[in-house]
């Protein structure tokens, strides 16, 4: 692998565009975050990620595995036990994007305030 290449996430033939996002859409941001607290299994993480359907979990879950920032660990029980948690590359991915969620949530007074002004000028100028 070279580490000489330069990476331009604005480029859209630039391979980190994909995994940018992979971390931070709906699914894989909170994906991340419930991770980065412990390892769960995949129904856990469902009850913990609430409102994510089994399929898109599954499917963010690949992504993320593949992009090697969460581990899949199947354990040959019956029935079969399958835990996921965050890599190193993750868990440092997790840090710097818990750091933006904790941002946005103690800023919402702010941010539902601001929508309130925001609907009140359109309601305001559709009359």
């Amino acid at each position: 692998m070279n580490n000489d290449l330069a990476f331009d996430v604005f480029s859209r033939q630039c391979p980190s565009r994909a995994t940018l996002e992979h971390v931070t859409g709906r699914w894989g941001s909170l994906t991340i975050g419930a991770l980065h607290e412990e390892s769960l299994r995949f129904n856990e993480l469902r009850r913990r990620v609430d409102g994510v359907s089994e399929k898109m979990l599954s499917q963010t879950l690949h992504a993320l595995e593949r992009d090697g920032l969460v581990h899949r660990e199947a354990q040959p029980t019956n029935p079969p036990r399958v835990d996921y948690e965050l890599t190193p590359l993750g868990r440092s991915v997790a840090e710097q994007l818990l750091s933006l969620i904790h941002l946005v949530e103690g800023r919402m007074p702010e941010v539902l305030a601001a929508r309130e002004r925001y609907d009140v000028e359109r309601e305001g100028a559709r009359v």
